[in-house]
């Protein structure tokens, strides 16, 4: 049976990493992957990048080159440490992915050239540079008040954020491009709050487990 790739996806502060590192105990015997892979040397090119070192005055250029850097981290990835596990026949569960690509690139440009660009990005990512496409992303949806609460908390100060998380209308944009792009190809929404209050790490976490069953036909 073909391995499946599954991406857990959500803005920044949304708990991403927290229940990537929780999935890893949950016996679901797959490979784990998360993006970008700041330690490699495609990856200290994004982090020059978030650093605001390659801020370019035209947002349509700065979609198109930010995506092509995030995208080529992710190919070296897959090259060098997870193809050959998931040809094997093992699942792998990813931290963002080519999703992430599209949402936080198509927040810079008008919404008239989001469908060109989501069609560029996945020829580019999917079939010019042979990347797996997800068969299940599951997004975090949190409200952006609460996501940016709780990076204040995780930073203590402004200056620590990268230029992502410091502009809050630009999260905004990323919200809405999520919400265009989940829609488009059928993401599974995974809510973080509830009556107005945050769930806990192991309820989400409890809801994500069981899409991962259900995506992997496996019984809980």
């Amino acid at each position: 049976m073909k391995a499946k790739l599954i991406v857990i996806e959500g803005l920044d502060g949304s708990g991403k990493s927290t229940q990537f590192e929780l999935l890893k105990n949950e016996g679901l015997n797959c490979g784990f992957v998360t993006f970008p892979n700041y330690g490699s040397f495609s990856g200290r090119i994004i982090s020059e990048y978030l650093s605001g070192a390659l801020k370019e005055p035209s947002a349509l250029t700065s979609a198109y080159s930010a995506a092509s850097f995030y995208a080529i981290d992710r190919y070296l990835s897959y090259k060098s440490e997870w193809e050959n596990t998931l040809k094997s026949g093992k699942n792998i569960i990813a931290a963002r992915y080519t999703t992430s690509n599209a949402v936080y690139q198509m927040a810079k440009l008008d919404t008239a050239v989001w469908e060109e660009f989501l069609e560029w990005l996945y020829d580019y990512e999917y079939n010019k540079l042979s990347l797996p496409r997800p068969d299940l992303v599951l997004y975090l949806n949190m409200p952006l008040e609460e996501s940016q609460r709780l990076l204040d908390k995780r930073y203590n100060t402004q200056q620590s954020k990268d230029i992502h998380e410091n502009d809050i209308p630009f999260l905004n944009k990323c919200k809405k491009a999520a919400e265009f792009v989940g829609n488009k190809d059928n993401w599974h929404k995974i809510n973080c709050v509830e009556n107005k209050q945050i769930k806990s790490k192991e309820v989400i976490l409890s809801e994500i487990v069981k899409e991962i069953y259900k995506c992997l036909n496996l019984e809980k």
